[in-house]
């Protein structure tokens, strides 16, 4: 087994180097100055492209067929589905040049942090010139792969995110979404404009009692506070090592919603982390699957269970004394869920409701296949998402913090990212009722503070299995077919109609 031990050595260093990165992002979004972007810019750089050299080096296709002898012998199905993983990993790599993966790294840094002070000032075109530099270095690295892979440029970006994942299987999926979505938004908003309106529980509500809160609901979820945290970015996200997990959010005195949701979506990333399997650490088989069962995840826990009677019937209490607030029919259970899952079309996707979220993402996924095509310059992006915000949602942003400014993925490089957000919420809807099929009660369970039930039931079916099957695999292995919207409607109608 020597060609295949010094296959996992490489790809080892490959993967320290990967969580270096990730923390540097972190330390980047959370406590960098202002002023150090261009060290940090200097510093992702250097340790993305001798990452690249690892995964791109010329030696490893002859390693890769003498593993491959070796595996004969011993054909264990995780070192297998490792080496498929390695090849894979290195066709992505050795598709750039370095001198472009440098290129990219950097601009994306300036990039990122120039849109922080965009969004700030609600000003796209001091982005522009920085967002148009960075595009054009993405679509140069997706033309790279796509003549490498045998791809079309955006599922070759596509791919990155989501192994396998192609636009002409997404693409369905997203127009039955789109088919069904207008009809129901109308009928929800008829069921609602048919009940008492949920009172609103006034602030304000101080970020250090938010805070508090959100570190209460991660623990009752399982997040372990010895091997991760939770801080404060612009945008909400997971990353860092599997032992050393970082969580963001950010906060609203006037909705404490707002954070504490953001905050069990990322807890939902992140059990997915820590729950990876340990004894394939650094291989790219241990890692967790493509970006939609990482969605699944999150949103299992967000839309699936926080949003619900459930849930709420244990944490409303909770919620209304973190704040020191009297009792009042504001924070009774049935309020808060039908606060929580009240949909009111708006301009922002994370704070979206499930009936409206999916059109935030196939607006996205819209515009950056028309950027990565060349279909839309990025000058014309404010017109174009608004025109598309007004078509989906009847809205109009009134400024462009509120539009095309609120999302990080572009301005950090991110293209190819978002279908997997509606993706994951499809995916969520399996795994949940998949869940409730096979615990006794597991609504009881959830209502009395007991999340264990439900997310060992994602250990056992999603966390622990790595990258050792695709997403449409492991789908089917939990719920018995791969991603199927049906699961998905039954419970936008179960929850919304009933």
């Amino acid at each position: 087994m020597q060609a295949y031990e010094k296959l996992k050595a490489n790809f080892q260093r490959a993967g320290l180097l990967n969580e270096v990165d990730a923390v540097l992002h972190w330390d980047q979004a959370v406590m960098m100055p202002e002023g150090s972007a261009p060290m940090r810019a200097e510093q992702a750089a250097e340790l993305s492209l001798v990452t690249h050299e690892i995964l791109s080096d010329p030696a490893l296709p002859d390693l890769f067929e003498a593993a491959a002898e070796e595996l004969i012998r011993d054909a264990n199905p995780w070192d297998l589905a490792n080496l498929a993983l390695m090849r894979r990993e290195h066709a992505h790599a050795a598709a750039v040049p370095p001198d472009l993966v440098v290129a990219e790294q950097k601009a994306a840094a300036a990039c990122e942090m120039r849109w922080r002070q965009a969004r700030a000032e609600k000003n796209f075109q001091s982005l522009a010139p920085d967002l148009e530099k960075l595009l054009d270095l993405v679509r140069e690295i997706g033309a790279a792969k796509s003549a490498a892979l045998d791809l079309a440029p955006y599922d070759a970006l596509m791919d990155q995110f989501e192994p396998g994942g192609r636009i002409e299987k997404i693409e369905p999926v997203f127009d039955e979404l789109a088919a069904f979505l207008p009809d129901f938004l109308g009928d929800v908003l008829d069921v609602q404009a048919s009940q008492e309106k949920p009172l609103q529980p006034s602030g304000p509500f101080p970020v250090e009692a938010q805070r508090r809160l959100g570190e209460r609901m991660m623990g009752e979820f399982g997040f372990d506070f010895d091997r991760g945290r939770l801080d404060e970015s612009h945008h909400p996200f997971c990353g860092g090592p599997m032992g050393d997990v970082r969580i963001t959010t950010r906060y609203d005195e006037a909705d404490f919603s707002s954070a504490l949701l953001a905050t069990i979506h990322e807890t939902g990333h992140a059990l997915y982390e820590i729950n990876r399997p340990s004894d394939r650490s650094y291989q790219p088989v241990g890692l967790a699957g493509g970006m939609a069962l990482h969605e699944s995840q999150s949103l299992a826990l967000e839309m699936q269970t926080a949003r619900g009677l459930p849930f709420l019937t244990h944490a409303a209490p909770i919620i209304r004394e973190a704040f020191g607030a009297a009792p009042g029919p504001e924070w009774e259970p049935e309020n808060l869920s039908r606060l929580f899952s009240r949909v009111v079309p708006g301009f922002i996707r994370v704070e979206a409701d499930e009936v409206t979220y999916p059109a935030h993402v196939i607006l996205r996924t819209r515009l950056e296949r028309a950027m990565i095509a060349g279909d839309l310059v990025v000058v014309d992006l404010p017109g174009a998402w608004n025109d598309g915000m007004q078509d989906l949602l009847g809205l109009t942003p009134p400024d462009d913090a509120l539009g095309c400014l609120q999302d990080i993925h572009w301005p950090s490089g991110a293209f190819g990212y978002f279908p997997t957000y509606t993706m994951g919420a499809i995916a969520a809807a399996q795994f949940v009722a998949a869940a409730r099929q096979s615990v006794p009660d597991l609504d009881g369970h959830i209502a009395a503070g007991d999340f264990a039930k439900l997310t060992n039931w994602m250990t056992v079916h999603v966390h622990s299995q790595g990258r050792l099957a695709d997403t449409d695999e492991i789908l089917t292995r939990a719920v018995g077919r791969p991603l199927d919207v049906g699961a998905y409607i039954v419970h936008l109608k179960t929850r919304y109609l009933n």
